[in-house]
């Protein structure tokens, strides 16, 4: 699943590595016969085609086909497309505030980012953009979409959406400059603290620090336990994970990568006295659209057992990007590893599995049903498996007994509440994430 946020490109778990020039990652000649089939074919269009077509413009849809069939996450992007991106992550830019996916031939939202104009016109994960204005965006290309959504800050556009078996309905959004913070922290009752992640950006990880010192220091009688929010969170920089991760961690492992090249075999840990919460019991909410690095932090505290995980199962994207910059010409995205939990669990393609089962309320859920997840997106990547070896300071997550957390059918086709609750006093689940914390911290 090709996603962008409509400021960009998705937010996904990337490595940014300042290469450039791709050309000195071959390792291997390519066929002369291959590269003379190329050009041939460029040469025969050019000469041929019903429309003067120029070279560039064919070169860069080559590369795009070439590398959107490895993988829904592998991409091509012209210098454009490779600016936007670096100011996607910048936390700063001019659009709707929504991602969204060309997963089927048809634009459909992800998710919309909280306090955004998408979010504040309650589009949900799963609606379908069927026209932006007039016209049609069947079979329209992802970055045509996105630079019809974008425009001048205060200016209006009308997208037409259809969700689930509704009929189409009208939305209009005016364009602002979207400015995330990513982190959101709130005392509540009982000595109960609250952080909302809503994706990992630049700004996540001293986010996330002053959050908790803040939390601490508005708990007059002590903090008596903590939940993390990710749900609906669709990931985001590598970093800002094994930061949060690492701020509530002594040491160990918080994730590892492997890939083909050297490089690509890393282990990322938590500082050795990291843990900013010592004994605070937490507990992590998840669902269908928490992905990449939601998924990160989630499999790390549920391993090394400092979290209970609850709420659905995750989306499944466990899969590495490497960016790597062509001069003059954009980057390439590549996928090129894949993320390991610390008991060794590919989070690729399964997702992470809750601790404790805890579904939104049918009428908390989003009308489209369940999303898409990674394992049916096209030319996604199986899961691999168990390492052979698991990290010294881990142990693997084993289910809560009592809830029903081997129906991992049900867990993983479950829908995701409505982006407009998450967080409200009637959000069922996170008061079922209080509840067990109470629950928990209760005297034996």
């Amino acid at each position: 699943m090709r996603k962008v946020v409509v400021r960009s490109l998705a937010v996904l778990g990337i490595v940014a590595v300042p290469v450039v020039s791709a050309l000195a990652l071959q390792r291997e000649q390519t066929a002369p016969a291959d590269l003379g089939l190329i050009g041939g074919v460029i040469q025969l269009v050019q000469r041929a085609y019903v429309h003067p077509i120029a070279s560039d413009a064919l070169t860069k849809d080559a590369l795009k086909g070439m590398l959107n069939r490895l993988d829904p996450h592998s991409d091509y992007m012209d210098e454009k497309e490779f600016n936007d991106m670096q100011t996607d992550m910048s936390g700063q830019f001019g659009g709707l505030g929504m991602q969204i996916s060309a997963q089927g031939g048809i634009p459909r939202v992800v998710s919309p980012i909280d306090g955004t104009p998408a979010a504040r016109a309650k589009l949900e994960p799963g609606d379908l953009i069927i026209k932006v204005g007039t016209a049609s965006t069947q079979g329209m290309s992802l970055r045509n979409v996105v630079d019809m959504l974008r425009g001048s800050p205060g200016t209006k556009v009308t997208i037409t959406i259809l969700r689930g078996k509704d009929d189409p309905f009208d939305v209009t959004l005016t364009r602002e400059i979207i400015k995330v913070a990513s982190v959101k922290s709130e005392m509540k009752p009982d000595g109960m603290g609250y952080i909302r992640i809503s994706q990992f950006g630049q700004d996540t990880s001293d986010g996330f620090t002053a959050a908790l010192k803040k939390l601490k220091g508005d708990a007059k009688d002590g903090l008596k336990g903590l939940v993390i929010d990710l749900r609906n969170d669709p990931g985001g920089l590598l970093n800002a994970a094994v930061s949060v991760a690492g701020d509530l961690l002594d040491g160990g492992t918080v994730v590892s990568i492997r890939g083909r090249q050297a490089d690509d075999q890393r282990v990322f840990s938590a500082p050795s006295r990291g843990d900013k919460l010592p004994g605070v019991p937490i507990v992590v909410l998840i669902n269908g659209a928490s992905a990449s690095a939601s998924e990160i932090v989630a499999g790390a505290l549920q391993d090394r057992k400092r979290a209970t995980v609850m709420g659905t199962t995750s989306f499944g994207k466990g899969s590495v990007q490497t960016v790597i910059p062509i001069k003059g010409h954009g980057a390439v995205r590549l996928t090129t590893a894949l993320y390991y939990t610390p008991a060794g669990r590919s989070i690729q393609d399964e997702g992470i599995v809750p601790d404790v089962i805890e579904e939104a309320p049918k009428d908390q859920q989003i009308s489209g049903g369940p999303l898409i997840r990674e394992s049916a997106l096209h030319g996604a990547i199986a899961n691999p498996g168990q390492l052979g070896k698991t990290d010294a300071g881990a142990t693997k997550a084993t289910p809560k007994t009592g809830e029903p957390t081997d129906d991992k059918t049900k867990a993983a086709t479950s829908a995701p509440i409505k982006a407009d609750l998450i967080g409200k006093p009637e959000d069922a689940q996170l008061n079922a994430a209080f509840a067990y914390l109470k629950k928990d911290a209760s005297p034996k």
